[in-house]
């Protein structure tokens, strides 16, 4: 049966309950989206496309070298002014980690397709290292690249939606983590125009994103530099006449071969800033950078050998960068926290039927402890995430929680991982189970930067 994300949360009858005239939250818009994917005929076409049908590039060992992709021309629009803004969340007081009935509808949603559709092409994506087409564009039909973006400028967000990208980035990574990265990279560069962009940059960018020709776009922060720390990036931004020159080389590009637009980070006067910078630019060239874990993501390298970009350019200032920087990280302990509950959901029931010496090996302390210790941890990498998500919805200082968060989630996702592969023994060490794929996204998340955002 065709997955079908609409009848899933409404019902038979298809309608949400909502008059016309009723004010929506953000995620009931999400939910009424939805309207449009079951309408798609993407929806007839689900099977996964075989790697042979794909024209992008291949991330793969043999490598590539190309020059950036030759995008679309986006037209100057808008003034000078700022930019359009999600209002901050409303606080009501209370420590309630319970997602409203909307932000479950849309959870159950995603849930769905991560189970049907990402899980099932996971295994091909991270040999081939790339995601397949059918799924990118069934990801774009439930709406991912706009859930952070304000209404005004065509998203679906009417106030700060960070504990429902939270739980959408936990839902989708229970499918895979790197499909995941693939899916949400583009929502990550319409997140920060939304949230941090002028007038004239939402009026030049955002509408692609909120059209049916949706860009991969990237945010790029990492370097392939040992020890990196994302505040003092070691590519480098200069002023030239009205605009600026950038070079350097930043790597954990996503999709980077396919990219339109990236949001790229640099040293500009001392101090960490954001750049918008066009694919078809002069100077840049994309380098393949197959990894260890996050492979279907298809990462890269961009070098940028004197990139010029006009001052429209700059985005933000160094306090946005800054914010940018945790709010990413926060996104990555939830893609944490979902593949992790992958791993139990797959070992519970494997050590409850595996037999040894005449009984379920379930039934030994060392494994039922070692069972135990992975949902204790899940629950507390779960619970600062949440929390820290909260914060950011209300528009209060949470780089406490995120730095708790981040670092919980870096050791114990990584540990889970570990102890997955140990539970199922040698079973864990060949890829006809996906544990050994979800050891290796999961040490990702201590050491990748940017690419996804809330």
């Amino acid at each position: 049966m065709a997955f079908d994300p609409v009848k899933s949360v409404l019902g038979a009858g298809g309608k949400h309950g909502l008059a016309d005239n009723e004010k929506r939250d953000p995620i009931g818009l999400a939910v009424a989206a939805l309207n449009k994917f079951a309408q798609s005929e993407i929806i007839d076409r689900l099977g996964i496309r075989k790697s042979s049908e794909q024209t992008v590039y291949r991330v793969t060992s043999a490598g590539f070298k190309a020059a950036g992709a030759a995008g679309r021309t986006f037209a100057r629009a808008g003034s000078k002014g700022t930019g359009t803004r999600v209002p901050s969340a409303g606080n009501t007081g209370l420590f309630d980690l319970t997602p409203s009935e909307d932000e479950q509808m849309l959870v159950d949603v995603v849930t769905e397709f991560a189970a049907e559709v990402v899980r099932p092409a996971a295994a091909e994506a991270n040999e081939t290292c790339t995601a397949p087409d059918e799924l990118l564009k069934a990801s774009l039909e439930i709406g991912l690249p706009i859930l952070g973006v304000a209404e005004d400028l065509g998203g679906i967000a009417t106030e700060r939606s960070s504990v429902a990208g939270v739980l959408v980035h936990e839902a989708l990574s229970h499918g895979d983590l790197g499909l995941a990265v693939a899916a949400l990279a583009p929502g990550a560069v319409a997140t920060a125009l939304s949230l941090y962009g002028t007038d004239e940059q939402q009026s030049t960018y955002l509408p692609a994103f909120a059209g049916d020709e949706v860009p991969a776009a990237a945010l790029v922060l990492a370097e392939p530099t040992a020890l990196f720390d994302p505040l003092t990036p070691a590519t480098k931004a200069v002023r030239k006449g009205a605009g600026f020159v950038l070079n350097g080389t930043k790597a954990g590009v996503v999709r980077g071969a396919e990219c339109e637009l990236f949001i790229i980070g640099a040293e500009l006067d001392g101090k960490p800033q954001l750049f918008l910078v066009e694919s078809r630019s002069a100077g840049i060239t994309v380098v393949s950078d197959p990894s260890m874990g996050v492979r279907a993501a298809g990462l890269t390298r961009l070098v940028l050998e004197d990139v010029a970009v006009e001052d429209v350019a700059l985005l933000g200032d160094a306090a946005t960068y800054r914010e940018i920087v945790q709010n990413s990280r926060l996104a990555w302990c939830a893609l944490a926290v979902g593949t992790g509950q992958a791993v139990l959901d797959y070992v519970t029931p494997y050590v409850k039927g595996r037999e040894a010496f005449g009984e379920p090996i379930a039934h030994r302390q060392s494994v039922a402890f070692m069972v135990a210790n992975i949902a204790i941890e899940l629950q507390g990498m779960r619970l600062l995430t949440y929390k820290a998500a909260g914060r950011v919805a209300q528009g209060k200082d949470a780089s406490r929680e995120i730095g708790l968060a981040r670092r919980l989630c870096a050791e114990r996702g990584m540990q889970i991982g570990l102890d997955g592969v140990q539970l199922l023994g040698g079973h864990g060490f060949v890829k006809e189970h996906p544990v050994e794929r979800w050891y290796r996204d999961l040490r990702a998340v201590g050491i990748m930067e940017g690419a996804v955002l809330v």
